[in-house]
Formats: structure tokens, C-alpha cells, sequence
């Protein structure tokens, strides 16, 4: 036997197993490997980001199969609603991006219906609420019909404002066929420049210009009349900022919420089937250096 057909010979034998293939493929490019790990670890957002990071073909199984896993068990009932309970279809914008709105703040710059004194970086956020009550304070009447789910503002300081500043998100299901865009689409509102989608990249809408702000959205942020803005993007992503105006105890918005939890899990990942608006998003201490891909 020549040396050349030695060397193939060896390069056939899969490692460990003993069985022969065409070639050898290491266990963690094995998406039922993946999958097993990942849940052994409660799917935590940032060893995903890591593993998607390691190389391109990680990357391609994370964003075909894992990131749309890891939204199916850390937020299962708004991803049910957005897919309408079609786990193996397509999410608008991907569902990396799905998961990044769920799991990161996004930060925000000043834009020109909102001036900022400087730009504030995103993060990640340990513990969100998503309601879609608070969603339909973001929809005029015309627009009711809309499934709309809007986030807990996440709360900044700003050097010695007396305001803080709310960064809010949020997505709606089946944008492309909703009354939101139709009107945007009638009312011919020109997409931003400057602004895009900080979870799928894709241009926006600015809310502000097209007049599409209801007055009750302010209130429901706890925010004044005026004091924010935000953008839908062409994939349905919402993201927007807004002064917080300084609350007593007994002052805020009143009103049953409809909230989705984004983890109906106890430690074990199981279902616990308990009503907490916060939840936890499967983090370590440090959360703060991983990167979504």
C-alpha cells in the first residue's frame, strides 16, 4: 500500500466512533449535538453568541436552527403569537434578529425629532417585559388590529437631567399585511437616511414624521406629550427613546396589562406556569462582552 493511499485510508475513519465515512466532521458541527448542549445550559444568550462567532459554519447553523431554538424556549408565548404557532417558518427579518430585540437594548443616538447629548451604546438586559396592551397604545385607531408587542422602557441616566432616558422596543406579527404600514404607505412617508434598524439593519419609518404617534403612547411610557420618537423598520421592528418623567409612588399607568412572559421557565427549564412579568434571560454574571452574529 502506497503512503498516499495510507494517509486517505486514515482520513476516512471517523473519530471515536469507528465507523468509516467520506469524511470526518467534528461532534459540535452536529446540529442534535448543538441542540443538547445548548439546552444542558438553559440556552444562555451569551455562550450562543460565542458559539456563533467561533466560525462560519457555526454561525450558518446558529442562524438556521439555533437562534430560532433559543426564542422558542426563553420566550416561548410572544414567539408563539408572532409565528403563529408555526415554529418552522420564517421570521420577518430573521430570527437572529428576533432574538436580539427580545435580549438587547439597543442604545440610541440623537436623531432630528430627538436630541440626545450624546450617543448611548446598547446592552444586554438581564430581565424585559414585552405587553402587546402596551402595544396598542403605540397603534392609532385605524390600526387596532395589529398584533404589536412593546417593552418595559429600559431606563438610562443622563448626566444631571432630572429625566431619564426610556429606550423601548418591540415587533409586530405579519407586518407586510398590517394597517400600520398600509398607512405609512398611503400617507407616502419617505424612509429615513440616517436611521436604521439596530436589530436586522434593514431602513425605517420615522413615527414622528409620518404623524403616527397617538397621544396615549407618551402616557404609557410615562413620558411627556412630545418627549420621544421611534421608528419601525420595513421587518416590523420597533425601536424608540423617550424622557421619563419623574414619578411619585402613587402616579403611573393604571389598567390590567397583557403581558407575554419571555421565559416561562423555572431553574430547571421547565414550564412553571407562574404570572412573572420579569424574566430572566438565561445570563451568567458578566453579560455585557457577547456579540449577536
Amino acid at each position: 500500500m502506497s503512503a498516499n493511499q495510507r494517509v486517505k485510508l486514515n482520513t476516512s475513519v471517523s473519530g471515536g466512533s469507528g465507523s468509516v465515512s467520506g469524511s470526518y466532521e467534528p461532534d459540535f458541527f452536529n446540529e442534535r449535538v448543538l441542540l443538547l448542549v445548548m439546552e444542558s445550559m438553559n440556552w444562555d444568550v451569551k455562550v450562543l453568541c460565542q458559539t456563533a462567532s467561533v466560525c462560519r459554519r457555526l454561525r450558518a447553523m446558529a442562524k438556521r436552527l439555533l437562534w430560532r431554538e433559543l426564542c422558542l424556549f426563553r420566550a416561548p408565548r410572544i414567539t408563539e403569537s408572532l409565528s403563529n404557532g408555526v415554529h418552522s417558518s420564517r421570521m420577518s427579518g430573521g430570527w437572529p434578529a428576533l432574538a436580539k430585540l427580545l435580549f438587547f437594548c439597543g442604545g440610541c443616538n440623537s436623531s432630528r425629532n430627538f436630541e440626545m447629548p450624546w450617543p448611548k451604546p446598547g446592552h444586554f438586559v438581564r430581565e424585559s417585559r414585552f405587553s402587546k396592551t402596551s402595544g396598542r397604545s403605540f397603534l392609532m385607531k385605524r390600526c387596532r388590529n395589529d398584533l404589536l408587542f412593546v417593552s418595559d422602557p429600559c431606563e438610562h441616566r443622563i448626566g444631571d437631567r432630572e429625566d431619564d432616558l426610556g429606550v423601548f422596543r418591540g415587533v409586530f406579527r405579519g407586518f407586510r399585511e398590517s394597517m400600520t404600514r398600509a398607512c405609512l404607505i398611503a400617507r407616502q412617508v419617505a424612509l429615513e437616511e440616517d436611521e436604521r434598524c439596530p436589530y436586522c439593519g434593514a431602513r425605517v419609518w420615522s413615527m414622528t414624521t409620518a404623524g403616527l404617534i397617538p397621544r396615549y403612547a407618551a402616557k404609557r411610557l410615562g413620558s411627556h406629550d412630545g418627549a420621544l420618537e421611534y421608528f419601525v423598520c420595513v421587518n416590523g421592528h420597533l425601536h424608540g427613546t423617550c424622557w421619563l418623567a419623574q414619578l411619585s409612588s402613587d402616579e403611573g399607568v393604571n389598567g390590567e396589562d397583557d403581558e407575554l412572559e419571555m421565559d416561562g421557565s423555572d431553574e430547571t427549564g421547565n414550564s412553571s406556569g407562574e404570572d412573572d412579568p420579569r424574566v430572566r434571560n438565561g445570563f451568567g454574571n458578566g453579560v455585557s462582552n457577547g456579540r449577536f452574529t
